[in-house]
C-alpha cells in the first residue's frame, strides 16, 4: 500500500479489492502507516480501488473513528455508488472520480455568471462551471431541474458530471437542439413566432406554484442587493428602494432567474428550458428585472456586450424584450408596458450596480456603469411607488 505525506496531510492509496478475505490485513497495514507518519489529516485515494465490501466499509469506519476529518477522493462510479447506498457519503467527504472531456474548438452556445455552455457534438451539450469547487452547485442545479420537471416544466437534466481541465462540468443530452438566440438570428422573418413561444414558456413557468422550501426566495436575494447599496445612493433614494423591494407581495411563483434566449432551446419541435441553477420563487418582477438586464441593461453603454452575450444586435435584443412584455401583459398599451418595464428597471439597475461595484469598480468602464445605474435609479425612484403589477 503506497502513501505520502504532504504538509501534514497523509494520503493513502488504495487499490484492487477490500473484502472479507483481506480486510483484516488492510486494516493492520493502514494502522502501521498511521502510527509511523505524524499527520493532521488523512485522505484515502480510491482511484485504483475496484471494489469494497461491508468488511472493507468497517475498516473505513474504524479509521474515521480515530481520524474524524478523514476524506476519500477519486472513487469510481461503482465504488462511489457503494458508499452512497450505504450512507457513507453522508458521514464522510467522498469525491467521485470524474472522466475528463475537452471542449477545445467547441462552439459556445451561451455563457453567464456561473458557467459557459458548449455544443460538444450534435447530441451533447456541456456546461463548464467557473467555480473550481462547483460540485455542490452542480448537485443543487440537478435537484432544482428535477423538481421543475416534476412540476411540468420542460427541461434537460444532466446525466453526467465530468472534468474539463481543472473545472467541473455537467453533460446534457440535447439532440440537435438550437437556442432561440440562434433561431431568431438565422430566421429574422420568423422572430415574432419564436418570441411568442419564448413568452409562452415564461408564462408557463410563472403559472407554476412551488413550495418555498424547495427553492431559494428571490425576494430575499433582491433585498440583499439593495442593502449592499446603502452607501452608494442618496439616503432618500436608498430608503425608498429598500421599501419598494421589501413591500413586493409574496408569491410562490416559480422564477427561472436567468431567462433569456440562450437558455431556451428548440429540440425536435419541443421548447426546453436549460441552466436551472438560478431557479427560485417569488414575484415575477424579479424575473422581468433579470430579463431587462440580459436584453437591454448590460449593453446600454456598450452595444457589443449583448452581441457577445446573446450574439444578437442591440436593436433585436431590445425588440425581443419589448414584444415579450407586450405578450406577457396581454396589451398593446405602450403606457402600461413602460410602467411595468420601469419597475423591472429599478430592480435590474440595483442588481447591476451592485455587480459592477463588486467586479469592476477599479475600471473606467465600471465607474461609468455605476454612475449610469445611480442616475437611472434616482430618476425612476422619484416616479415609481410600487413594484407590484
Amino acid at each position: 500500500m503506497n502513501y505520502q505525506v504532504n504538509q501534514n496531510v497523509l494520503t493513502i492509496y488504495l487499490s484492487g479489492r477490500i473484502d472479507s478475505v483481506n480486510a483484516e490485513s488492510v486494516s493492520a497495514e493502514i494502522t502501521e502507516i498511521l502510527s509511523g507518519n505524524p499527520h493532521t489529516e488523512v485522505v484515502l485515494n480510491a482511484e485504483e480501488l475496484q471494489y469494497i465490501s461491508s468488511a472493507g466499509l468497517r475498516v473505513i469506519l474504524k479509521l474515521r473513528k480515530n481520524d474524524p476529518n478523514l476524506s476519500i477522493v477519486g472513487a469510481s462510479s461503482e465504488v462511489y455508488d457503494i458508499f452512497d447506498m450505504t450512507g457513507f457519503t453522508e458521514m464522510i467527504h467522498i469525491e467521485k472520480a470524474y472522466r475528463k472531456m475537452s471542449v477545445e474548438g467547441c462552439p459556445v452556445l451561451g455563457q453567464g455568471s456561473n458557467g459557459i455552455v458548449y455544443r460538444y457534438d450534435p447530441e451533447i451539450v456541456v456546461k463548464v462551471y467557473r467555480n473550481p469547487d462547483a460540485i455542490d452547485d452542480i448537485k443543487r442545479e440537478r435537484e432544482l431541474a428535477r423538481k421543475a420537471l416534476v412540476l411540468g416544466i420542460p427541461t434537460a437534466i444532466p446525466f453526467d458530471v465530468v472534468k474539463v481541465d481543472d473545472r467541473y462540468a455537467s453533460v446534457f443530452e440535447l439532440l440537435n437542439a438550437r437556442s432561440f438566440s440562434s433561431l431568431i438570428r438565422e430566421n429574422p422573418n420568423d422572430a415574432d413566432k419564436y418570441i411568442d413561444m419564448f413568452c409562452d414558456l415564461l408564462l408557463q413557468i410563472h403559472g407554476t406554484e412551488v413550495q418555498p422550501t424547495d427553492m431559494p426566495d428571490m425576494k430575499q436575494t433582491a433585498i440583499n442587493w439593495v442593502k449592499f447599496l446603502h452607501d452608494q445612493l442618496p439616503a432618500e433614494s436608498y430608503e425608498k428602494l429598500l421599501k419598494l423591494v421589501t413591500e413586493v407581495p409574496e408569491r410562490h411563483t416559480m422564477i427561472h432567474g436567468d431567462y433569456h434566449t440562450n437558455n431556451v432551446e428548440m429540440q425536435n419541435g419541443e421548447v426546453l428550458l436549460i441552466d436551472m441553477d438560478t431557479l427560485s420563487w417569488g414575484h415575477p418582477i424579479f424575473e422581468l428585472a433579470s430579463m431587462f438586464l440580459g436584453f437591454v441593461g448590460f449593453s446600454e453603454l456598450d452595444p457589443e456586450v449583448v452581441m457577445k452575450f446573446l450574439r444578437l444586435d442591440r436593436e433585436t435584443a431590445g425588440y425581443i424584450f419589448h414584444r415579450t412584455l407586450q405578450r406577457y401583459l396581454g396589451t398593446d398599451d405602450e403606457a402600461r408596458i413602460q410602467e411595468v418595464e420601469d419597475k423591472a428597471r429599478i430592480v435590474g439597475y440595483a442588481r447591476l450596480m451592485r455587480r459592477t461595484i463588486r467586479r469592476e469598480s477599479d475600471t473606467e468602464a465600471g465607474q461609468r456603469m455605476i454612475e449610469h445605474c445611480r442616475e437611472r435609479l434616482i430618476d425612476l425612484l422619484s416616479r415609481v411607488d410600487t413594484l407590484d403589477f
